[in-house]
């Protein structure tokens, strides 16, 4: 029987003679295919400049390269901000305050000893009801305090965090998921107290470019080096994939890492104006409907 073509196959009403045909439709195309790669492979070995032209004609497209424009991409960083304080002065470091929600229960206590273990210079008060969050701020403010961090719990479950920049914001809440502690990683190391280095991946908008600047503020300026640990907050369509790793060289050429934990992804949801205050940028439920635009 020659080549059969899909037409064909559509008017066939019998379904068993219908697979059969299309089975055997399938093992042509991939004996055609098979046979075009295999000459291609030949002509390749033979010059290759044409896998070369090949592969960079053919790049896939992905989400990411069919990012709707943002204009803000790529711009530099213009004017102050609440932050400029902080990086004008190297000497300053930062001083943290961590707490919880006011019902918080075991699953907030342990995520807090995970983040006293990321960042230096953090104090843990438990967190009693009766206290706002403005309360909480302005205590902190009189106590040179250069940031707050609330967790936020429910039913057992870390599901938020918030950020607030003293003395007077902004004020940044991500929600949380995927949380894995070091412990469950499989080949993890122990981090030490040295202070990590920090890394941040594709933070490539105003907005993107200002939640960078919170996450630079809660690291000292200079990193100890001799630790080898290094924290990586990678932003991959919206969402921050927390990492952090002790390297080691391993030769001139090769370094080897080893995770340490934990392993989390933040999505920011909200940023507001001073200690929650006016809303700055909200994301909205609409906003996901467009699979190809990024707000970081």
């Amino acid at each position: 029987m020659g080549s059969i073509d899909s037409a064909k196959l559509k008017s066939i009403k019998n379904k068993q003679t219908r697979q059969k045909l299309f089975s055997k439709l399938k093992h042509e195309e991939n004996k055609e295919r098979h046979k075009e790669r295999k000459s291609r492979a030949k002509e390749e070995r033979e010059n290759p400049e044409l896998k070369e032209k090949r592969l960079t004609e053919n790049v896939p497209d992905t989400i990411e390269s069919k990012r709707v424009f943002d204009e803000t991409v790529n711009s530099e960083f213009e004017g102050e901000d609440e932050f400029n304080s902080y990086f004008a002065d190297t000497s300053k470091e930062p001083k943290i305050l961590l707490t919880t929600n006011g019902s918080a229960k075991k699953p907030a206590y342990e995520f807090a000893n995970l983040l006293i273990g990321i960042f230096p210079n953090v104090t843990f008060i438990k967190r009693k009801k009766k206290y706002s969050m403005q309360e909480m701020a302005e205590y902190c403010a009189n106590r040179d305090f250069t940031d707050l961090i609330v967790i936020n719990e429910d039913k057992k479950v870390v599901n938020g965090i918030t950020f607030i920049h003293l003395p007077s914001g902004p004020t940044f809440y991500f929600s949380v998921s995927s949380l894995v502690e070091g412990k469950k990683i499989r080949g993890h190391g122990k981090p030490t107290d040295h202070i990590p280095e920090l890394i941040l991946n594709n933070f490539s908008t105003r907005l993107g470019k200002t939640v960078g600047r919170l996450f630079q503020s809660l690291f000292p300026h200079s990193p100890e080096i001799q630790g080898r640990q290094v924290i990586t907050l990678h932003n991959q369509r919206d969402y921050i994939f927390f990492r952090m790793h002790r390297y080691i060289f391993r030769n001139e050429e090769k370094v080897g890492l080893q995770e340490l934990g934990p392993q989390f992804t933040l999505r920011l949801r909200r940023v507001q104006k001073g200690i929650k205050e006016e809303i700055d940028w909200e994301h909205r439920p609409d906003m996901d409907r467009d699979k190809r635009k990024f707000y970081l």
